[in-house]
């Protein structure tokens, strides 16, 4: 059966004048005459039996349906366009991998083991998109994801990848002499605090049966790497995750101001939506991340199941 589709001139013609409300503009972005610009909406307006701008005196304005389908013919646009380009580049080899990752997961752990997946996979083309909190995947260009939580997620297949192990670093120069101190004894610094893990001070307090009135003050940041970064640059203890900060420590740069763990933290997923899971590009990474995960547990004796 024929699908009922508009012609995609007509939609690139609606799509620049909907961006800028304006047949005048979008036919200088397009190098088209304004009047091929009128005659290509008004074909879609046929098409659609509805009208998508609104004419007025000084211009046009778009009706409500038409400021609904602008913002869906443009993200289907600018998927086909991504789609086109890296088709280009490929040479119609391999395939692209959409993957949707915690920031500073994706910046401190992942990145600085990509060349294996590269040599493992070179024919695939992985982008990765920062995204610090778990979402659906329908109406996404993702593939895959790497959540720091705890499932389910209806909808997909969760591989667990690691724990998440909370540590309070600081600046070695914060300490003065001192190598370490106790918990009782953060009261005389400053917490650092990450704003989407805002009770994470108080629970982890509550872990060493330490009260501290004033666990929810201090700056907070948004990504853990500020956090470290803030640590670093001596503004504070920061709670974060032992992965994220291995290069750190090695250096000196920072040091763990008190080896008390939390009863409980968050574990690593990869996330995959179900209708993906035998897309070749994401089963070629997952055997891939599930190996590095591993080898990585191994090494530091982190249990091989969530907690």
């Amino acid at each position: 059966m024929r699908r009922k589709l508009p012609s995609t001139a007509a939609l690139t013609a609606f799509e620049a004048a909907a961006r800028h409300q304006s047949f005048t503009k979008a036919a200088a972005e397009l190098a088209l005459t304004q009047s091929a610009v009128c005659r290509q909406i008004a074909s879609l307006e046929s098409f659609l039996g509805l009208k998508l701008f609104r004419r007025t005196r000084r211009g046009v304005t778009l009706t409500q349906a038409g400021l609904a389908y602008g913002e869906v013919v443009a993200r289907r646009l600018d998927e086909v366009e991504r789609d086109t380009l890296d088709l280009m580049a490929r040479r119609g080899e391999g395939g692209v991998l959409e993957l949707a990752s915690v920031a500073t997961f994706a910046t401190r752990w992942l990145l600085p083991r990509l060349a294996s997946f590269e040599r493992a996979a070179p024919n695939i083309v992985l982008n990765i998109t920062p995204q610090s909190r778990p979402f659906l995947f329908e109406g996404t260009p993702f593939d895959a994801a790497i959540y720091a939580g705890d499932g389910p997620w209806p909808g997909t297949e969760a591989i667990f990848l690691m724990p998440e192990k909370l540590v309070p670093v600081c600046s070695p120069r914060l300490l003065g002499v001192r190598k370490r101190i106790m918990p009782e004894q953060f009261s005389a610094y400053r917490l650092l605090q990450q704003s989407t893990r805002p009770y994470a001070w108080r629970q982890w307090f509550a872990a060493q049966n330490v009260s501290h009135a004033h666990d929810l003050s201090g700056p907070r940041y948004e990504l853990f790497s500020m956090l470290i970064e803030a640590a670093v640059h001596g503004q504070g203890i920061a709670l974060v995750p032992r992965l994220m900060v291995e290069a750190e420590l090695a250096a000196g740069k920072l040091v763990v101001a008190c080896h008390r763990e939390s009863v409980r933290d968050k574990n690593y997923y990869l996330v995959l939506p179900e209708w993906k899971a035998d897309h070749a590009p994401v089963h070629a990474f997952t055997r891939w991340l599930k190996e590095q995960a591993e080898a990585y547990r191994r090494e530091h004796g982190l249990a091989d199941s969530p907690a």
